[in-house]
């Protein structure tokens, strides 16, 4: 993923109000992002993605190795 790429969905999630942005003033600059609550909330959906991807990874390398 490129600088550019990273930085556009990092302001699209906090534009959906899924991560909070802090910039500090200081020398270098600094970022720091974090969830916010809903943000949180979603933590559950990302979980059973990686179970469902972690059981098709799985069965199509069982496919192929069959």
């Amino acid at each position: 993923m490129t600088h550019a790429t990273l930085s556009v969905q990092l302001k699209a999630l906090e534009e959906y109000g899924l991560i909070r942005r802090v910039q500090y003033e200081a020398i270098p600059p600094h970022v720091e992002y974090s969830l916010t609550d809903i943000g949180k909330k979603f933590h559950p959906v990302v979980a059973a993605m990686e179970t469902w991807g972690n059981e098709y990874i799985a069965q199509m390398q069982g496919e192929t190795n069959a």
